[in-house]
Formats: structure tokens, sequence, C-alpha cells
């Protein structure tokens, strides 16, 4: 029986919560959340047990988009009703304890490696929620820590568990186009634009708590998607931009503004695998109508496409899902869809346990997580620079002169690299 505590009280734990109780819907029964932490108690209350605590907070995106922030609300007491989580207000305690076996990390991202080092440090199992940590310097003092000490790391990146996105990698994987060449994801503007403050949290546009904007929020979406698909990114190249240096929002009918001094957009270019190139957009910015781009993201090779939900080859389309659904095997069926499952959150939990129990890492690990990370600095870095980047002289720190001020100011500096 795996013991989690859950550190942080945001609104994105509705969604994780809603992914547990689907493994208990499904039958899962080897692990139970013994442990919730916020350094407000009534937020960590608010998730506790239905019809005690505060009220929920309303949702920041309509529920209808399907977001994770507009999960609806949940209780850990309406799938566990057997054990009731301890609450506690500070996570340094909460993991000292012993009242637990890992950590699930939903706090802003300047906590993570912090979380991590005291989780390591204790001997705890950790999945952390996207992107792995404020610097690739910070993430790659998570893989190290986790791995001097043999504990299971993983990275909660949810859309390499979205069914579409397992299609399209199984897709390629099974040569349906051919030898990839050509990928675009991604769009201009939307919900957050001109100026709105992303998901409501001002920290996600300061640097020293965010590491950048869109770029690294967005971006390692967006590349942990393109190497899932279409291999390994070896370099990049970008540009980005922040349009909209002062973000607004209305908190108690009172307009307040917020100084942004991270991007709000970015244009950036990937060369991978099979020297195939990926071209990925992505804007909070842009005070026109959003522009969306028909039939992405897509997956071009050398004997057919991805586009969007389809698969096109010989001129001829059929829907991806479908085909996926009607093609797998039985093994592969158990590695993309477990126990029937289709919702990432679910799946992306149940595979956390499993390496838990095997003394291994999942499919999103540390190390992966740590790469999406690279590439999304990568794109900062290379825009600085006005050249190209590998993505090895981001994980060396060959490459770090945008980062170097969040490494100094949380002490990382000494370990190591650049």
């Amino acid at each position: 029986m795996v013991r989690i505590g859950i550190v942080g009280g945001s609104r994105i734990l509705n969604a994780h919560l809603q992914g547990f109780a689907q493994l208990r819907a499904a039958g899962v029964d080897d692990f139970r959340i013994t442990a919730l932490t916020a350094r407000v108690r009534d937020d960590a209350l608010m998730f506790r047990q239905r019809g005690a605590g505060p009220p929920p907070r309303p949702p920041v995106m309509d529920p209808a988009t399907g977001d994770p922030l507009a999960a609806p609300h949940t209780y850990v007491s309406d799938f566990q009703p057997d054990v009731l989580p301890e609450v506690y207000t500070d996570y340094r305690a909460m993991i000292a304890d012993g009242a637990v076996d890992a950590v699930l990390d939903t706090t802003t991202l300047a906590l993570h490696h912090q979380v991590a080092e005291v989780a390591f440090g204790h001997g705890k199992h950790l999945l952390t929620q996207k992107p792995l940590a404020v610097s690739v310097r910070a993430g790659r003092r998570m893989v190290e820590g986790a791995r001097a000490r043999g504990l299971t790391l993983g990275v909660f990146e949810n859309v390499r568990q979205m069914p579409l996105v397992r299609a399209a990698a199984w897709a390629v994987q099974h040569g349906l186009i051919g030898t990839p060449q050509l990928a675009i994801l991604g769009s201009l503007g939307g919900v957050w634009s001109p100026d709105k403050v992303v998901a409501d949290t001002p920290w996600r546009h300061q640097k020293l708590l965010a590491g950048g904007g869109g770029t690294l929020d967005i971006g390692v979406h967006q590349f942990d998607w393109l190497r899932a698909v279409m291999g390994e990114v070896h370099a990049v190249f970008g540009t980005v931009r922040a349009f909209e240096p002062t973000r607004r929002r209305v908190v108690g009918g009172v307009a307040e503004a917020i100084r942004a001094d991270v991007d709000d957009t970015y244009l950036a270019t990937a060369y991978l695998d099979h020297d195939a190139v990926g071209q990925l957009l992505w804007s909070w910015a842009g005070r026109g109508e959003p522009v969306t781009l028909p039939d992405t993201p897509a997956f071009l090779g050398s004997e057919g496409g991805i586009h969007g939900g389809w698969l096109v080859r010989g001129g001829q389309r059929e829907d991806l899902l479908a085909r996926f659904e009607a093609d797998m095997t039985a093994d592969e069926r158990a590695r993309w869809l477990p126990l029937g499952l289709r919702e990432p959150y679910a799946i992306l939990q149940h595979d956390w346990l499993k390496a838990i129990a095997a003394g291994t890492d999942p499919e999103t690990s540390g190390i992966e997580g740590l790469r999406d990370l690279a590439c999304a600095f990568g794109v900062i870095e290379a825009s600085a620079l006005g050249r190209v980047v590998s993505v090895d002289e981001i994980l060396s720190g060959a490459v770090d002169g945008y980062q170097r001020d969040i490494d100094a100011h949380y002490g990382l500096l000494a370990d190591g690299g650049g």
C-alpha cells in the first residue's frame, strides 16, 4: 500500500483527485492519500471531506472547455471513505512525520526542486507537476537526487497520456506515415489574451517564480507531444516576446495590474531525429481574434500524415483514434490504455504507482521532464543569443545566460555546469 501525501491546494488538485477516483473505480486499491498540505490550512480542508471545510473555489475556466483547471470539485472522501488524510501547513513536517511513502507535488514551479530535496532526503518517491523545475539546473538536481537514492521520480506531463497523442505516436511507430519529416503545433491568442492573468495565478508572469512565461508553461507540453510522436529533439531555435508587460485581473471588483517580466509569445523551430523539423507557436497576447491552424497538430511523413484527428494516406482520410482502437495488439492496449483508462490523469497516476512498485521510473520520468524543460528553455536562450542551440548545451549548463539569475536566486550555481 503506497501512502501518498499531496502538497499544494490549488485548483489543479481537482483534476488529480478525479484521476485517483477513476483508479479506485477501476479496481486499483494499492494506494491511500494519507496527508494533504497547504500553507493555508483551509486550502487543504477544502479537498478533504465532503460536507466539511470551506466551500470550493469557483473555476477560472468554463468547465465545458475540458481544461483540467476546470475539473469538478472533488473530495478525497468521495473515493476514499476509509481513510481521512491528515492536514498539514508545512510540507517539511508532512514528509518528516513518516505519514507518507510518496509525494504528489502540485505547488508553484519555484518550489518543485525544494520539495524534491526534502522528499528524497527522507526516502520518498515523487510525482511533480509540470514543468519539472524553475530552471534546467534545478531540474537536473532533482533527477540526480532521485537517482542517487534509487527513488521514483515522475513528472505530471499529462499531454503524452491523451488518447489522440498516444494514437499519433502509435501510428508513427507502426510506419503509417513513413519517415517523419515535418510537424506543426500551436495557436496564437485565446482565453488569456490579450493581457489577462493566466489561470488567475500572478506567479506565472514572474521570472523567479515561473522561470519563463508561455514558452515554459505551454512549451513543455508541446515539446513533450512532439517528442512522443516524432522522435527526439536535438536542437532548437526561436523568438520569444513579452508583448503585454502588464497583465490585468479583477479581484473583489477592483482592477489589479500585474507586471510581467517573462514572455507571453514564442515562435520556435525544433530539429529532430531523421532530420525532421517541427514548428511550434503560442501566444497569451494578441488583440485580434485567436489564430488557429486547421487540421493541427499536424505530423507529416514520407508516406502520409496525421492532421488533427485524421490519418491521411494516398489521398484518403480515416479516423485516427478508430484505427488505433481497432488495430492495437493486446500488449499495446495494456501499455497505452491500461485498465481501459482514457483519462490522462488516471493513466499517469497508475503508471507512477506501478513504477514505485517495480523500482523503476514512469513513462513521463524525471529524465523525460528534464528534456522537455531543456527544449523549452532552449527557445528562450536561443532567442537571446540569436542562434540555434543544442539540447545538450542546455542540459549541461553550457548555455544558461537567461537562467543564471534564477539559479543565483536559489543558490544553485554551486552545483556546477556552466
